[in-house]
């Protein structure tokens, strides 16, 4: 199939990763940056102009649609994929020339944060919506969503994979990720339980002054490769979920074992699937059950590694990289349920799928 892409295509970006999961499943893939959109660099007009409005630069806009229509005409593909392309021009993309149309929400399409109106002013018209969040896909279907498919997270193998240290230092506990109010004073506990045996790393964590008197490593975010190296040094690995997203998993939950770390996260029956507590993973609700488990990763480091080996071998022998979810999306594409009648019908290989204006069946993978 060929397959248009509009995504983030920074190093590190899970947008760029489900692109080349497409590309390594047997499939042509034009990728079209939307970065300069979503995440335009720091005081650069289009970044200045979205501090001042609250809305995208429309001339950023314009040269991303611009390169879409562009690509499209010289490619001719068969799918046009958004990987949450919200803040683009629903309607030129949905008028892009191609036999097929769907947009993929990693996050929770509830929360305002993850959606604009003029996308939900079009969202019935995508003829897929692919969603992470498994309490999506019944909203999605009452908001008249054509068809719907849940597929899990995922790791990329090309950045989650055990590293070398590239230290001696190995630190007891760490976290890898955002900070967000909900995770602020939890984290601040933390660190001051703690102090120089953890590491906090990710975006906004320096600017918390109450983490600067615990005696916590405080740094920056990681991407890429060197997020594998930076979990390498962390003994016990907090996988903490983002409770705006109503999130039951997160990327996290596949890479840090992908990476080789032990993961110590948050008590969900999608973790207890994924992975068994106290023999792959180590999970927790309260925060004197973390400690405890903390407290034992401490006394027995020789055994959380075997747990940790454990949880590597069943994330990565259970088909949760980033290749298996574009072959699980493609899948839905060519399932009986979401093909029409042929005279009604655009045709990719020897596969039937809806058009651009008919209505498709409704279909989940939860």
């Amino acid at each position: 199939m060929r397959i248009l892409y509009v995504g983030d295509d920074w190093v590190g970006s899970n947008a760029r990763s489900l692109a080349d999961g497409f590309r390594q499943a047997g499939h042509e893939v034009v990728v079209i940056d939307s970065t300069p959109v979503t995440l335009p660099t720091r005081l650069s007009p289009p970044w200045l102009y979205a501090k001042a409005t609250h809305r995208r630069a429309p001339w950023a806009v314009e040269q991303v649609h611009a390169d879409i229509e562009r690509a499209a005409a010289d490619f001719r593909p068969d799918l046009l994929f958004a990987f949450k392309s919200v803040h683009l021009d629903q309607r030129r993309l949905l008028d892009t020339l191609a036999r097929l149309h769907v947009h993929y929400s990693p996050d929770d399409v509830a929360n305002p944060e993850n959606i604009s109106p003029e996308y939900l002013a079009h969202e019935s018209e995508w003829d897929l919506i692919v969603t992470t969040k498994q309490h999506n896909v019944a909203e999605l279907r009452d908001r008249g969503a054509r068809a719907v498919t849940f597929v899990r997270s995922a790791y990329d193998p090309a950045w989650h994979h055990p590293a070398a240290r590239r230290g001696a230092r190995q630190f007891l506990l760490g976290f890898i990720g955002v900070c967000r109010p909900d995770r602020r004073d939890d984290m601040v506990a933390l660190a001051r339980t703690y102090g120089d045996r953890m590491l906090v790393r990710g975006p906004g964590w320096r600017r918390v002054p109450e983490l600067r008197t615990t005696r916590a490593v405080v740094a920056g975010p990681v991407y890429g490769q060197h997020y594998s190296a930076v979990i390498a040094d962390i003994t016990a690995n907090l996988v903490l979920l983002n409770s705006d997203n109503r999130d039951t998993h997160t990327c996290r939950t596949f890479e840090v074992p992908a990476a080789g770390g032990l993961f110590v996260g948050q008590r969900t029956d999608e973790h207890a699937e994924l992975l068994r507590d106290t023999v792959e993973c180590f999970l927790f609700t309260e925060a004197a059950e973390l400690h405890e488990i903390v407290q034992w990763c401490a006394a027995h480091p020789e055994q959380a590694a075997a747990v940790a080996a454990a949880g590597y071998r069943r994330i990565v022998d259970g088909g949760h990289r980033y290749v298996d979810r574009a072959r699980e999306i493609i899948a839905s594409l060519e399932r009986p349920t979401f093909a029409k009648p042929a005279s009604d019908s655009a045709v990719v290989g020897n596969t039937a799928f809806p058009g651009n204006t008919a209505r498709g069946a409704d279909e989940s993978q939860s």
